[in-house]
Protein backbone atom coordinates (compact mmCIF):
# COMPACT_ATOMS: atom_id res chain seq x y z
CA UNK A 1 0.00 0.00 0.00
CA UNK A 2 1.39 3.11 -1.27
CA UNK A 3 2.15 5.65 1.64
CA UNK A 4 1.22 9.43 2.12
CA UNK A 5 5.15 10.46 1.58
CA UNK A 6 4.95 8.30 -1.69
CA UNK A 7 2.07 10.01 -2.64
CA UNK A 8 2.80 13.37 -2.13
CA UNK A 9 6.20 12.71 -4.38
CA UNK A 10 4.16 11.34 -7.21
CA UNK A 11 1.86 14.19 -7.15
CA UNK A 12 5.09 16.79 -6.82
CA UNK A 13 6.52 14.89 -10.01
CA UNK A 14 3.60 14.73 -12.41
CA UNK A 15 3.48 18.81 -11.75
CA UNK A 16 6.95 19.20 -11.90
CA UNK A 17 6.84 17.21 -15.33
CA UNK A 18 3.53 19.58 -16.30
CA UNK A 19 6.00 22.71 -15.87
CA UNK A 20 8.53 21.63 -17.71
CA UNK A 21 6.03 20.30 -20.79
CA UNK A 22 4.51 23.96 -20.50
CA UNK A 23 7.96 25.43 -20.73
CA UNK A 24 8.95 23.23 -23.37
CA UNK A 25 6.27 23.93 -25.50
CA UNK A 26 5.71 27.85 -24.59
CA UNK A 27 6.81 29.54 -27.93
CA UNK A 28 7.81 33.37 -29.50
CA UNK A 29 7.07 34.29 -32.72
CA UNK A 30 9.22 37.67 -34.62
CA UNK A 31 8.79 39.79 -37.22
CA UNK A 32 12.09 40.91 -37.89
CA UNK A 33 13.51 42.91 -40.44
CA UNK A 34 17.29 41.63 -39.83
CA UNK A 35 18.96 38.65 -42.51
CA UNK A 36 18.12 35.26 -41.35
CA UNK A 37 22.01 34.44 -41.00
CA UNK A 38 22.11 37.25 -38.40
CA UNK A 39 19.25 36.02 -36.35
CA UNK A 40 18.92 32.09 -36.40
CA UNK A 41 22.59 31.71 -34.62
CA UNK A 42 20.50 33.26 -31.81
CA UNK A 43 17.35 31.59 -31.76
CA UNK A 44 19.12 28.44 -32.13
CA UNK A 45 20.95 29.14 -29.10
CA UNK A 46 18.22 30.51 -27.36
CA UNK A 47 16.30 27.35 -27.54
CA UNK A 48 18.98 25.01 -26.98
CA UNK A 49 19.42 26.99 -23.43
CA UNK A 50 15.85 27.31 -22.77
CA UNK A 51 13.55 25.09 -24.34
CA UNK A 52 11.51 27.98 -25.71
CA UNK A 53 10.99 27.64 -29.76
CA UNK A 54 10.88 30.73 -31.73
CA UNK A 55 8.89 30.85 -35.25
CA UNK A 56 9.77 33.86 -37.04
CA UNK A 57 9.11 35.88 -40.11
CA UNK A 58 11.65 37.97 -42.10
CA UNK A 59 10.58 41.02 -44.36
CA UNK A 60 12.28 44.83 -44.63
CA UNK A 61 11.07 47.50 -42.39
CA UNK A 62 8.08 48.91 -44.27
CA UNK A 63 6.26 45.59 -45.11
CA UNK A 64 6.87 44.63 -40.85
CA UNK A 65 5.81 47.69 -39.61
CA UNK A 66 2.69 47.86 -42.16
CA UNK A 67 1.58 44.10 -41.26
CA UNK A 68 1.57 45.05 -37.59
CA UNK A 69 -0.63 48.07 -38.40
CA UNK A 70 -2.85 46.16 -40.25
CA UNK A 71 -3.42 43.05 -38.05
CA UNK A 72 -3.76 45.37 -35.19
CA UNK A 73 -4.95 42.84 -31.76
CA UNK A 74 -5.27 39.89 -34.15
CA UNK A 75 -1.48 39.95 -34.84
CA UNK A 76 0.62 36.81 -33.76
CA UNK A 77 3.68 38.68 -33.32
CA UNK A 78 5.32 38.51 -29.82
CA UNK A 79 8.92 40.49 -30.44
CA UNK A 80 9.81 43.02 -33.31
CA UNK A 81 13.52 42.74 -34.15
CA UNK A 82 14.80 45.75 -37.02
CA UNK A 83 17.47 48.05 -37.54
CA UNK A 84 18.45 51.43 -36.82
CA UNK A 85 16.99 53.79 -34.22
CA UNK A 86 14.61 55.82 -36.72
CA UNK A 87 12.87 52.46 -37.49
CA UNK A 88 12.05 51.70 -34.13
CA UNK A 89 11.04 55.20 -33.00
CA UNK A 90 8.66 54.74 -35.76
CA UNK A 91 7.45 51.73 -35.02
CA UNK A 92 6.76 53.34 -31.61
CA UNK A 93 4.85 56.18 -32.67
CA UNK A 94 2.79 53.78 -34.53
CA UNK A 95 1.73 52.46 -31.20
CA UNK A 96 2.56 48.92 -32.44
CA UNK A 97 5.40 48.12 -29.41
CA UNK A 98 4.22 48.10 -25.46
CA UNK A 99 5.88 49.96 -22.53
CA UNK A 100 7.71 47.25 -20.38
CA UNK A 101 9.27 47.14 -17.23
CA UNK A 102 12.96 45.28 -16.91
CA UNK A 103 15.52 45.82 -14.60
CA UNK A 104 17.76 43.05 -16.57
CA UNK A 105 16.96 45.51 -19.64
CA UNK A 106 17.76 48.47 -17.19
CA UNK A 107 20.94 47.76 -16.38
CA UNK A 108 22.00 45.77 -19.88
CA UNK A 109 21.44 48.53 -22.20
CA UNK A 110 22.47 52.24 -22.05
CA UNK A 111 20.12 54.69 -21.72
CA UNK A 112 20.81 56.12 -24.97
CA UNK A 113 20.01 53.54 -26.83
CA UNK A 114 16.79 52.76 -25.64
CA UNK A 115 13.68 54.29 -25.96
CA UNK A 116 12.60 56.84 -23.08
CA UNK A 117 9.22 55.07 -22.45
CA UNK A 118 10.55 51.43 -22.84
CA UNK A 119 8.93 50.54 -26.30
CA UNK A 120 12.63 49.48 -27.65
CA UNK A 121 15.75 48.84 -26.63
CA UNK A 122 19.08 48.44 -28.67
CA UNK A 123 21.08 44.74 -28.99
CA UNK A 124 23.59 45.68 -31.25
CA UNK A 125 25.83 48.90 -32.40
CA UNK A 126 27.44 49.80 -35.47
CA UNK A 127 29.29 52.75 -36.06
CA UNK A 128 28.80 55.06 -39.76
CA UNK A 129 32.18 56.97 -40.00
CA UNK A 130 35.15 58.01 -42.54
CA UNK A 131 36.18 55.46 -44.79
CA UNK A 132 39.34 56.37 -46.77
CA UNK A 133 42.28 55.52 -49.45
CA UNK A 134 45.28 55.00 -47.56
CA UNK A 135 47.89 55.45 -50.40
CA UNK A 136 45.89 58.85 -51.20
CA UNK A 137 45.17 60.64 -48.28
CA UNK A 138 47.17 60.85 -44.79
CA UNK A 139 44.71 60.19 -41.69
CA UNK A 140 46.09 63.78 -40.21
CA UNK A 141 44.32 65.32 -43.14
CA UNK A 142 40.68 64.57 -41.66
CA UNK A 143 39.25 65.44 -38.45
CA UNK A 144 35.26 65.77 -38.78
CA UNK A 145 32.25 65.00 -40.90
CA UNK A 146 32.12 68.88 -41.46
CA UNK A 147 35.20 69.03 -42.56
CA UNK A 148 34.16 66.56 -45.35
CA UNK A 149 33.10 70.05 -47.20
CA UNK A 150 36.53 71.80 -46.85
CA UNK A 151 38.14 72.58 -50.31
CA UNK A 152 40.86 69.62 -49.95
CA UNK A 153 38.06 67.55 -50.96
CA UNK A 154 36.63 68.88 -54.21
CA UNK A 155 35.84 66.06 -56.21
CA UNK A 156 37.12 63.54 -53.90
CA UNK A 157 33.84 62.60 -51.65
CA UNK A 158 31.82 59.66 -52.41
CA UNK A 159 28.34 59.15 -50.58
CA UNK A 160 25.89 56.77 -50.17
CA UNK A 161 22.00 58.11 -51.28
CA UNK A 162 19.50 60.14 -48.82
CA UNK A 163 16.88 57.34 -49.63
CA UNK A 164 18.41 54.98 -46.94
CA UNK A 165 17.69 55.40 -43.50
CA UNK A 166 20.97 55.15 -42.23
CA UNK A 167 21.62 58.70 -43.71
CA UNK A 168 18.83 60.06 -42.50
CA UNK A 169 19.51 59.09 -39.34
CA UNK A 170 22.69 60.39 -39.47
CA UNK A 171 21.91 63.82 -40.44
CA UNK A 172 18.85 63.84 -37.80
CA UNK A 173 21.69 63.30 -35.02
CA UNK A 174 23.33 66.18 -36.76
CA UNK A 175 20.70 68.62 -36.72
CA UNK A 176 20.25 67.83 -33.00
CA UNK A 177 24.23 68.44 -32.73
CA UNK A 178 24.52 71.90 -35.15
CA UNK A 179 21.09 73.10 -35.51
CA UNK A 180 19.00 72.52 -39.06
CA UNK A 181 21.39 75.94 -40.77
CA UNK A 182 24.54 74.87 -39.54
CA UNK A 183 23.54 71.06 -40.71
CA UNK A 184 22.17 72.49 -44.14
CA UNK A 185 25.78 74.33 -44.93
CA UNK A 186 27.40 70.91 -44.20
CA UNK A 187 25.02 69.10 -46.46
CA UNK A 188 25.90 71.42 -48.97
CA UNK A 189 29.72 71.35 -48.46
CA UNK A 190 29.56 68.24 -49.38
CA UNK A 191 27.52 68.09 -52.20
CA UNK A 192 29.61 70.45 -54.03
CA UNK A 193 32.63 67.85 -53.11
CA UNK A 194 30.92 64.81 -54.45
CA UNK A 195 33.56 62.89 -56.94
CA UNK A 196 30.61 61.44 -58.91
CA UNK A 197 26.78 60.37 -58.61
CA UNK A 198 25.37 59.19 -55.33
CA UNK A 199 25.74 55.33 -54.47
CA UNK A 200 22.74 52.73 -53.99
CA UNK A 201 25.19 51.29 -51.04
CA UNK A 202 27.88 51.41 -49.06
CA UNK A 203 29.69 48.78 -50.31
CA UNK A 204 29.59 50.53 -53.75
CA UNK A 205 31.00 53.61 -51.86
CA UNK A 206 33.88 51.85 -50.40
CA UNK A 207 34.33 49.70 -53.87
CA UNK A 208 34.64 53.77 -55.61
CA UNK A 209 37.22 54.58 -53.69
CA UNK A 210 39.42 51.46 -53.50
CA UNK A 211 38.87 51.98 -57.40
CA UNK A 212 40.62 55.42 -57.54
CA UNK A 213 37.01 57.41 -58.46
CA UNK A 214 37.19 59.07 -55.01
CA UNK A 215 39.06 59.32 -51.98
CA UNK A 216 36.70 59.62 -49.00
CA UNK A 217 33.14 58.42 -47.75
CA UNK A 218 31.06 57.47 -44.91
CA UNK A 219 29.59 54.31 -44.79
CA UNK A 220 28.59 51.44 -41.79
CA UNK A 221 31.66 49.83 -39.83
CA UNK A 222 30.11 46.38 -40.75
CA UNK A 223 30.07 46.87 -44.75
CA UNK A 224 33.97 47.54 -44.27
CA UNK A 225 34.52 44.34 -42.24
CA UNK A 226 32.68 42.44 -45.03
CA UNK A 227 34.15 43.55 -47.83
CA UNK A 228 37.77 43.65 -46.27
CA UNK A 229 37.39 40.20 -45.13
CA UNK A 230 36.88 39.01 -48.48
CA UNK A 231 39.61 41.61 -50.46
CA UNK A 232 41.80 41.85 -47.61
CA UNK A 233 44.49 44.08 -49.44
CA UNK A 234 42.58 47.13 -50.47
CA UNK A 235 43.81 50.03 -49.73
CA UNK A 236 41.14 51.51 -47.32
CA UNK A 237 41.24 52.08 -44.01
CA UNK A 238 38.62 53.82 -41.22
CA UNK A 239 39.10 57.05 -39.72
CA UNK A 240 36.92 58.10 -36.20
CA UNK A 241 35.36 61.95 -36.78
CA UNK A 242 34.88 64.19 -34.48
CA UNK A 243 36.88 62.95 -31.62
CA UNK A 244 37.37 66.71 -29.83
CA UNK A 245 33.73 66.81 -30.11
CA UNK A 246 30.44 64.93 -30.26
CA UNK A 247 31.92 61.67 -31.36
CA UNK A 248 31.38 59.28 -34.09
CA UNK A 249 27.98 58.68 -35.20
CA UNK A 250 26.68 55.41 -33.52
CA UNK A 251 23.05 53.57 -34.42
CA UNK A 252 21.62 50.62 -33.62
CA UNK A 253 19.73 47.36 -33.83
CA UNK A 254 16.89 46.55 -31.67
CA UNK A 255 13.93 45.04 -30.69
CA UNK A 256 10.32 45.38 -28.83
CA UNK A 257 7.61 43.60 -28.04
CA UNK A 258 4.73 43.96 -29.89
CA UNK A 259 1.41 45.75 -28.12
CA UNK A 260 -0.65 42.73 -29.00
CA UNK A 261 1.71 40.43 -28.25
CA UNK A 262 -0.05 37.17 -27.39
CA UNK A 263 3.30 35.22 -25.13
CA UNK A 264 4.34 39.23 -23.59
CA UNK A 265 6.27 37.20 -20.73
CA UNK A 266 8.04 34.64 -23.56
CA UNK A 267 8.85 37.71 -25.42
CA UNK A 268 10.27 39.64 -22.33
CA UNK A 269 12.61 37.01 -21.60
CA UNK A 270 14.07 36.29 -25.20
CA UNK A 271 15.11 40.38 -25.27
CA UNK A 272 16.12 40.48 -21.81
CA UNK A 273 18.38 37.45 -23.09
CA UNK A 274 19.42 39.22 -26.28
CA UNK A 275 20.60 42.07 -24.22
CA UNK A 276 22.53 39.64 -21.87
CA UNK A 277 26.37 38.78 -22.43
CA UNK A 278 26.42 35.34 -23.84
CA UNK A 279 23.69 36.82 -27.00
CA UNK A 280 26.05 39.92 -27.09
CA UNK A 281 28.80 38.09 -27.64
CA UNK A 282 27.34 36.43 -30.48
CA UNK A 283 26.44 39.34 -31.83
CA UNK A 284 29.82 40.83 -31.61
CA UNK A 285 30.92 37.42 -33.63
CA UNK A 286 28.00 37.61 -36.56
CA UNK A 287 28.69 40.71 -38.21
CA UNK A 288 31.28 43.00 -37.44
CA UNK A 289 28.93 44.87 -35.04
CA UNK A 290 29.68 46.76 -31.13
CA UNK A 291 27.80 44.80 -27.96
CA UNK A 292 25.57 47.40 -26.44
CA UNK A 293 26.63 45.34 -23.50
CA UNK A 294 29.27 47.50 -21.79
CA UNK A 295 31.25 44.73 -20.30
CA UNK A 296 31.04 42.61 -23.71
CA UNK A 297 33.96 43.46 -25.83
CA UNK A 298 33.29 43.96 -29.83
CA UNK A 299 35.45 40.67 -32.12
CA UNK A 300 39.13 41.06 -32.34
CA UNK A 301 38.77 42.14 -36.30
CA UNK A 302 36.80 45.11 -34.73
CA UNK A 303 38.56 46.04 -31.85
CA UNK A 304 41.53 46.15 -34.32
CA UNK A 305 40.57 48.87 -36.03
CA UNK A 306 40.84 50.77 -33.10
CA UNK A 307 39.41 52.47 -29.87
CA UNK A 308 36.89 55.92 -29.99
CA UNK A 309 35.16 58.53 -28.92
CA UNK A 310 30.73 57.54 -29.14
CA UNK A 311 28.06 59.63 -29.64
CA UNK A 312 26.12 59.73 -26.50
CA UNK A 313 23.06 61.70 -27.16
CA UNK A 314 19.95 59.92 -27.67
CA UNK A 315 19.63 57.49 -30.35
CA UNK A 316 15.51 58.22 -30.31
CA UNK A 317 16.30 61.96 -31.43
CA UNK A 318 17.29 60.03 -35.04
CA UNK A 319 13.35 59.23 -35.23
CA UNK A 320 12.10 62.51 -33.62
CA UNK A 321 14.36 64.50 -36.48
CA UNK A 322 13.90 62.29 -39.40
CA UNK A 323 11.24 64.25 -41.26
CA UNK A 324 13.35 67.29 -40.85
CA UNK A 325 16.34 65.48 -41.78
CA UNK A 326 15.15 64.32 -45.08
CA UNK A 327 13.22 67.49 -46.08
CA UNK A 328 16.72 69.03 -45.81
CA UNK A 329 18.67 66.82 -47.24
CA UNK A 330 15.92 66.89 -50.32
CA UNK A 331 16.59 71.22 -50.23
CA UNK A 332 20.10 71.12 -50.41
CA UNK A 333 20.24 68.65 -54.08
CA UNK A 334 21.39 65.37 -52.12
CA UNK A 335 19.63 62.57 -53.30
Amino acid sequence: MMGKNSILWMAWSVMLLISVWAYAAEEVIVYSARNESLIQPLFDAYTKETGVQIRYITDSEAPLLARLQLEGTRTSADLLITIDAGNLWHAAKLGVLASIASPVLMQNVPAHLRDPQNRWFGLSKRARTIVYRTDRVKPQELSTYEALGDSRWKGRLCLRTSKKVYNQSMIAMMIAALGEQGTERVLSSWIANLATDIFSDDTQVLEAIAAGQCDVGIVNTYYYGRLIAKKPKLPLSLFWPNQKDRGVHINISGAGVARYAKHPEAAKKLLEWLSAPKAQRIFAKLDFEYPVHAEIPPSATVLSWGMFRQEQMDISRAGELQSKAVKLMDRVGYK
